[in-house]
């Protein structure tokens, strides 16, 4: 006969929701308690869904249904098992309670098994540093040589979970790694993380939060950048290499337009001057141009450059002011070169585009 479950708190989670059937079993040996939740975690706190004591030997089972789709946690006494449920697979799981990270088992859900062994992954790492603690305090004479081991393991360490974040990357298991990571501190690296795991598991409730809290950020990081992508750049006039016209930026709308500063001082400008000339060549009949503006104080070492790297477009302006330049300062350009490419309206699509990344995204754009 099945276990009777207790449904705990469950209702007002179930009201509107896109309900999902469940089906979890297992065994538990020498857990030394006598009861297990089905939850989620919401900051420091829990919300049990289901409870059920545990039968002789460690045996268990629920079934029923779930607000929807999402990761759960199995938890009894200390320990939290992470378990992805999001489909009507009867889940098994078996494990050792002595040690439940070197014998856990998990039958029907891959991605639980993946969460595992992140947890896992990074017990062992807590283990590690917290003995090399232990140890420089007992022997602070050894503290050298266990920091240099210590950082070849943190490395090995960093390594592993690089490993582990690509080898899983449409997995639900990302959760996890995701969870550890301080959004204000590596949003690149949480960036790189939630965009495919909202593509993955868009039903879970917990990764909606966790892309909607990356969405405020990035609307927050755009805000303040003045090269986001769709933002309008600001306009200018400036000099034509003849010292006496001006043009402006605006003149050029109705292209695609990839201004570019640089030098003839400049060695990566120089070097990334071919890339350029391509693009130019391939796109200038498909309504695609360049707008130099040139950090150079000498005119005729900046004509020199236009002509011996064949920078054969029109658009070359100066003040010949050096990192003094107008336009310069005008976009805040600390290093050269410095590219930001615009689309007809003369709102951003991307900046620093170089080699190979430009023409990737030319050829989207015009499709040849």
């Amino acid at each position: 006969m099945k276990k009777l479950i207790f449904f705990l708190g469950l209702l007002p989670f179930l009201i509107g929701a896109q309900m999902q059937p469940f089906h979890l079993s297992g065994q538990i040996f020498g857990s030394n308690q006598d009861t297990i939740y089905l939850s989620q975690q919401f900051g420091n706190t829990y919300n049990n869904y289901a409870a059920v004591p545990f039968g002789p030997n460690g045996t268990f089972e629920f079934t029923g249904q779930l607000p929807g789709p999402d990761y759960y946690l199995l938890r009894f006494g200390p320990n939290n098992l992470h378990v992805v449920i999001r489909d009507t697979s009867h889940i098994k799981i078996y494990g050792d309670g002595r040690n439940l990270a070197q014998h856990l088992n998990f039958v029907n859900s891959e991605e639980s098994r993946q969460m595992h062994e992140y947890v896992v992954l990074t017990s062992n790492w807590r283990i590690k540093a917290d003995s090399a603690l232990s140890a420089i305090k007992a022997d602070p004479t050894q503290e050298a040589r266990i920091n240099a081991y210590m950082t070849q393991a943190f490395g090995q360490y960093q390594t592993a979970l690089q490993s582990f974040v690509g080898m899983y990357s449409n997995s639900a298991a990302l959760i996890l790694p995701l969870s550890g990571i301080q959004i204000d501190n590596d949003f690149e690296s949480y960036e790189k993380l939630i965009v495919p795991l909202q593509q993955s598991f868009p039903q879970s409730s917990i990764v909606q939060g966790l892309y909607q809290n990356y969405i405020a950020k990035k609307e927050q990081i755009d805000a303040a950048n003045p090269f986001a992508r769709g933002k309008l750049v600001p306009d200018f006039e400036e000099l034509r290499t003849d010292g006496k016209k001006k043009m402006k930026l605006s003149e050029l709308q109705g292209q695609v337009v990839l201004l570019d500063f640089w030098a003839s001082w400049c060695g990566p400008c120089r070097a990334e001057n071919p890339n350029v000339v391509r693009a130019y060549q391939k796109y200038k009949d498909a309504g695609f141009t360049i707008m130099s503006v040139s950090l150079d104080s000498n005119k005729d070492k900046w004509l020199a450059a236009i002509a011996n790297d064949q920078l054969s477009w029109p658009n070359h302006v100066s003040d010949l002011g050096g990192w003094n330049s107008k336009v310069a300062k005008l976009y805040g350009v600390q290093s050269i070169p410095f590219t930001v490419l615009l689309d007809k309206e003369g709102r951003v699509i991307a900046t620093n585009l170089r080699g190979a990344a430009l023409e990737q995204t030319l050829e989207q754009i015009f499709g040849f």
